[in-house]
């Protein structure tokens, strides 16, 4: 996680297309250095034996800012891997994710007359895939103009982005990104003509943060800002404690529908899918430590042990350690279990929680990925020294290779495992996506005054209106209260049901 200040954003023009052509190059050289045991003379030459490129699928082909594409209307407001081959299967990756996401297509449905986002401008920066397009899509048919960026480099479907671009969406994705075009891709989104972006909905502050720092003006009028990631919202206090932030913000990740549904139900499946796909690991017997034990760690600790691992967990918070206890979990220091362990997967949203001195230590094969949104937990730097060897085996998938010959197995560059190196809920998301829609929605119409430039949770009645929209779904009745029992308990009979306070 990076100070807001400290933040390098690159210049749009700077050089990321060579710096593309050498991790190319790496690849080739590496694709032919298969040995285990490495001689120390081996690893003299850093730049001709280490692989340090991209682990994501590129191909040959050009990179999507060379190319001049358009969709089949004419229109070349967007920057995708290719649009003409892939849009016809990411419409139906669209339609399949449609099906599964019910609450969101039903506030869809119940406000597309109203239009409650006419004449909203909103720069998006989110993970591109099936299901945030079904979000993309119904914030379109609610009235919104949009531009739409990825915030992770690895995370994009190529054709689910190709999809959108067909249907005239202004997007700037794709998987592979380098870090030069990451900034760029964002910059397209912020910076267009006949465009003033009135919203922000963001996933890690980074579409916030760019536009602070390089359009301080544009940012000034903005109306609001929906962010739901725990990086994005510490941005955001410091920004709101620093005195920066100068419009209102609404902190959905710590919104009940965004925590225990995306963070726990979410993350608790897709853990076991992204390590299945990536390295056909067998869960039974395996030792793993799950560093955190929020709402992530709980799902994945739950989810692992349910497969027959033996799980211990690292925490700093004494309540959350408690919690991990009497779970059946043993709480540790990571320095405790490290030789030992099969797996590590980190779910903190801190920085430097498992560094090279840790790596070092890992029994050969030790599978270590990261399932908080920040990329910083895992020390991927301390990583690429002259003496060790990144070898590709898959996409998404390194082997770290050290003179001795023992090697650990680095998931997705130390990025967001499950939706790099998987796909994730489609339930779960229409949850999220609900909740990031109606907190557009809220803020864009709230009358002047009611939002102060400061950080707001969503409105517990939003939260309990979101969960009533997936209802249905498992032909679930509620029972309500009379009259009599609604004075009780002090209540209004539509709710909202629960304080504020109430951690459910």
């Amino acid at each position: 996680m990076n100070n807001l200040d400290d933040t390098p954003i690159p210049d749009p023009g700077s050089s990321g297309d060579k710096q593309e052509s050498k991790h190319s190059s790496a690849l080739k050289k590496t694709s032919r250095y298969r040995s285990r045991s490495l001689s120390a003379s081996s690893t003299d030459s850093f730049s001709s034996q280490s692989y340090t490129g991209s682990s994501s699928d590129d191909g040959d082909e050009l990179p999507p800012r060379e190319k001049v594409q358009k969709n089949t209307k004419g229109n070349s407001d967007f920057c995708v891997r290719n649009v003409a081959a892939q849009h016809t299967f990411g419409r139906r990756e669209i339609e399949i994710a449609e099906q599964e996401m019910p609450g969101i297509m039903a506030l869809r449905k119940r406000a597309a007359e109203d239009k409650p986002l006419k004449d909203a401008k909103i720069v998006g920066c989110t993970h591109i895939n099936a299901q945030t397009a079904v979000l993309i899509e119904t914030l379109v048919q609610l009235g919104a103009r949009v531009r739409w960026a990825a915030c992770n480099i690895y995370s994009t479907q190529n054709e689910v982005a190709a999809a959108l671009a067909e249907s005239d969406i202004p997007i700037f994705a794709w998987r592979g990104e380098t870090e030069e075009d990451f900034w760029w891709c964002i910059d397209r989104c912020v910076n267009a003509e006949s465009w003033q972006p009135n919203m922000i909905l963001d996933d890690g502050g980074d579409a916030t943060h760019l536009m602070l720092k390089k359009y301080p003006a544009m940012f000034k009028l903005v109306k609001g800002i929906v962010e739901e990631s725990v990086t994005g919202v510490h941005r955001l206090y410091q920004l709101s404690k620093a005195g920066k932030l100068t419009v209102p913000a609404m902190n959905v990740n710590d919104s009940v529908t965004k925590t225990k549904f995306d963070n726990l139900y979410s993350c608790k499946e897709s853990i076991l899918d992204s390590l299945k796909r990536s390295t056909d690991v067998m869960f039974g017997g395996k030792q793993v430590v799950v560093c955190g034990y929020g709402d992530v760690g709980k799902g994945c600790a739950q989810a692992l042990k349910g497969q027959g691992c033996i799980v211990y967990i690292t925490e700093i918070d004494p309540i959350c350690a408690l919690q991990a206890s009497m779970d059946g979990f043993r709480v540790v220091k990571l320095n405790e279990v490290i030789r030992n362990v099969d797996i590590v997967v980190t779910a903190t949203g801190n920085k430097n929680v498992v560094v090279r001195e840790h790596m070092d230590k890992m029994k050969s094969g030790c599978i270590i990925c990261n399932m908080g949104h920040s990329n910083t937990e895992i020390d991927v730097n301390g990583l690429r020294t002259p003496d060790l060897t990144w070898e590709k085996v898959r996409s998404q998938v390194d082997h770290i290779i050290w003179p001795e010959g023992k090697y650990i197995i680095l998931l997705a560059e130390g990025r967001l495992v499950n939706l790099s190196c998987s796909s994730i809920p489609s339930f779960a998301v229409s949850i999220t996506s609900a909740t990031q829609a109606l907190a557009l929605i809220e803020l864009f119409n709230a009358p002047p005054g009611r939002y102060k430039s400061d950080v707001y949770l969503l409105p517990k009645k939003m939260d309990e209106y979101v969960a009533s929209l997936h209802l249905p779904t498992f032909d679930a009745h509620l029972t309500e209260l009379s009259d009599e029992q609604a004075k009780y308990m002090g209540l209004n009979k539509a709710g909202p049901f629960k304080p504020n306070y109430y951690r459910y």
